[in-house]
């Protein structure tokens, strides 16, 4: 572009303005300045690599360059986060977090505490605020697991149940109803 007029300052700093409206001003420690003819779009290149973006609609886009990762944020609030490995992370205004990770699990971290993942197979694992966790299999099976207890439902209605003292239960979708003790023993076993 065709320079129209260049201004040097006693600080170092040089401006430049272009025929084409923009203006670049270069700072005495490697960093440089464009904005664009609008006036509103802005782009700083850092001494160190980093690059900062303003757009018109006041978005915001800074590329970290020794992490390569770039944290755009936008006028509502948005901050999306993506990184070289490719994850991405959704920071909403509201506080809730969405994480996309490399081979496309996706998490959610609420703001009440609890969690949602679901993987790539279909399997979706949630976490509530105390600790327990429900996790729903592609094929149907869920599984719950409480401080107390780990229980496996099937989709033929067996549910097995794992106490934290090593006692099992296992109810069929007939009624049966199996129970063994820690060590496997059956100690109840209501065969119909």
């Amino acid at each position: 572009e065709e320079i129209e007029r260049e201004t040097a300052y006693p600080d170092g700093k040089v401006e430049k303005v272009l025929k084409n409206g923009c203006h670049l001003i270069f700072f005495p420690n490697g960093t440089w300045k464009k904005v664009g003819s609008d006036g509103k779009t802005i782009t700083i290149t850092f001494f160190n690599g980093d690059v900062k973006q303003v757009m018109p609609d006041q978005t915001v886009i800074y590329y970290y360059a020794d992490a390569k990762t770039t944290h755009t944020t936008y006028s509502d609030g948005l901050e999306v986060l993506q990184f070289s490995n490719g994850q991405i992370e959704k920071h909403y205004p509201d506080g809730k977090k969405e994480i996309t990770f490399p081979d496309q699990t996706i998490k959610n971290l609420f703001t009440d505490g609890q969690e949602e993942s679901i993987f790539p197979d279909g399997t979706i694992v949630r976490v509530q605020r105390d600790g327990s966790k429900t996790i729903e299999f592609n094929n149907g099976q869920r599984e719950l697991h409480t401080s107390q207890f780990k229980r496996r439902e099937y989709p033929d209605g067996t549910v097995k149940t794992v106490y934290v003292n090593g006692q099992q239960e296992t109810k069929y979708g007939s009624g049966r109803v199996r129970v063994k003790d820690k060590d496997g023993n059956i100690i109840m076993d209501t065969k119909l």
